[in-house]
């Protein structure tokens, strides 16, 4: 009777998970920009999508954060007094230290001290994945998108300190009251999740591209399909030489520079 039992309660917490995964998938179009997408193609087609980030014409507009606010405005991401509780989609840190693999003695000091823009680099191996006990974090297989889903999301934080690029934020308030106008097409968020930047998944499900891209006057980020030989960042990577941020780490990171 045991063995019997202990099968039992088996195929019973499974059909419990499957139940429950039923129900995320549903509140994903209106809760959660998680799974209910991930099922279905990009209007673009892409299959593997990249950015590469232009940083000779970002430091030209030192002063610009219109594909900041873009982000921010688009994905409801709150503005904390506390940098302690901040939440970020797209940041800049000092070249030096986004960099510092990639720095030497020589390197310009102008180069060393520019900022650089950050957000989740969408890795082709990425760790934070591997660690995620409730799958709220996973890789899409149609185009290698990182996602999230904050309704599986318990906020136990190893995805935060396995991703080795800051990528990550934690709710650890409400951030809801934080929000200057709240953008109705895409979910706020709860205390106690983790979020990140999606690549604005939501946008390319409608054929557009994302709201950083659109929003940058100096054109210095551009999107597309690694695997399209003829997409804009294939032709950009095959004409210039590109830097990643920690590449030795085996994550294969998406998101490009030159500098």
């Amino acid at each position: 009777m045991g063995l019997d039992r202990r099968k039992f309660l088996k195929v019973a917490g499974c059909a419990a998970l499957g139940i429950a995964g039923g129900t995320t998938a549903k509140l994903g179009v209106g809760g959660s920009p998680a799974r209910a997408s991930s099922t279905s193609k990009a209007v673009h087609g892409g299959k593997r999508w990249a950015m590469v980030i232009d940083l000779r014409k970002c430091h030209k507009a030192e002063e610009c954060d219109d594909c900041i606010n873009a982000c921010h405005v688009t994905h409801n991401v709150p503005k904390f007094d506390n940098p302690k509780d901040e939440i970020k989609w797209i940041w800049r840190e000092s070249f030096g230290h986004a960099f510092h693999d990639q720095e030497h003695e020589y390197a310009a000091e102008s180069l060393k001290h520019s900022p650089a823009l950050l957000l989740c680099n969408h890795c082709d191996n990425p760790p934070c994945v591997k660690v995620c006990p409730t799958q709220a974090t996973w890789k899409r297989e149609e185009d290698g998108i990182v996602m999230m889903d904050w309704h599986r999301c318990i906020g136990c934080r190893y995805c935060v300190a396995a991703c080795p690029y800051g990528s990550r934020s934690f709710n650890w308030r409400d951030p809801r009251p934080h929000i200057d106008k709240i953008h109705d097409e895409f979910p706020t968020r709860t205390r106690g999740v983790v979020e990140k930047c999606t690549f604005c998944e939501e946008r390319l499900a409608k054929g557009k591209i994302p709201s950083c891209v659109e929003a940058c006057k100096e054109k210095a980020i551009a999107f597309g399909d690694l695997e399209d030989p003829n997409s804009e960042v294939r032709r950009i990577l095959g004409e210039n030489f590109t830097i990643r941020r920690k590449p030795e780490l085996g994550t294969k990171p998406e998101v490009y520079y030159l500098v």
